[in-house]
């Protein structure tokens, strides 16, 4: 499966990916014995990639799924107070994979768990920038006020997050349904805003983090992430 270049270099444990960007700037990056460009990709499993002519080392094969996260389950791999895991839902992938991110227990929706420990920070990292999509279940109607106020630039646990992007898509039964773009993801970011709102959200659904879709994934079920999808990530 073919990557890009600064991913296939980081994932050797050569350097970091900007300073493998840097290498293949300066033209000491070649693959196959040609000279390769930043933006250029190849397949670490079958590709010869060097560095100042030296063959750097294939990396592991990791995986890489996404989990339709049922409510009731932690996003952890193992839990003091006997509750439901995460871990217990993905046994059948055959490796220890670990939640990229989290879910609270009583959110549910897309969770992304890899046994690739720097895929995985780089996730997490603030500096990431992944934008993260919510359905959110709102008991009764939601006002142009309520809205405006999920809009603004609140104050959670003393850090002002940047403005969210709410927009009503429809009604369930007695709930009028959001969609929630959300920037940062705070701990518990969407609850505490749907609190300073005056808002009874009842369901909280995770449908999108970045370009990665959940789709009709159902629930506690799991899947591979696609090549094309690990490109984009």
């Amino acid at each position: 499966m073919k990557q890009r270049l600064q991913k296939i270099i980081s994932a050797a444990g050569v350097t970091s990916r900007r300073k493998a960007e840097g290498m293949l700037r300066e033209g000491r990056v070649t693959v196959n014995g040609l000279m390769a460009q930043l933006g250029d990709s190849a397949d670490p499993d079958t590709d010869d990639v060097r560095i100042d002519g030296e063959l750097i080392a294939r990396p592991a094969r990791c995986t890489y799924i996404i989990l339709n996260k049922p409510r009731g389950y932690v996003t952890t791999l193992s839990d003091e107070k006997n509750r439901h895991c995460v871990s217990e839902l993905v046994r059948d992938a055959g490796v220890r994979l670990y939640p990229v991110g989290r879910l609270d227990m009583y959110s549910e929706g897309l969770l992304i768990m890899t046994d690739d420990g720097e895929f995985a920070n780089r996730m997490m990292h603030p500096s990431s920038d992944t934008n993260k999509t919510y359905h959110a279940w709102i008991s009764g109607d939601c006002t142009e006020r309520e809205l405006s106020v999920m809009q603004s630039r609140l104050s959670i646990d003393g850090y002002v997050i940047r403005p969210a992007q709410v927009s009503v898509i429809g009604r369930d039964g007695d709930c009028t349904v959001l969609e929630i773009v959300i920037h940062e993801g705070r701990n518990r970011q969407i609850r505490k805003m749907c609190d300073i709102a005056g808002l009874k959200l009842t369901r909280l659904k995770r449908v999108a983090e970045g370009k990665l879709l959940l789709g009709d994934l159902k629930s506690g079920h799991w899947r591979y992430l696609t090549p094309e999808e690990l490109q984009d990530v």
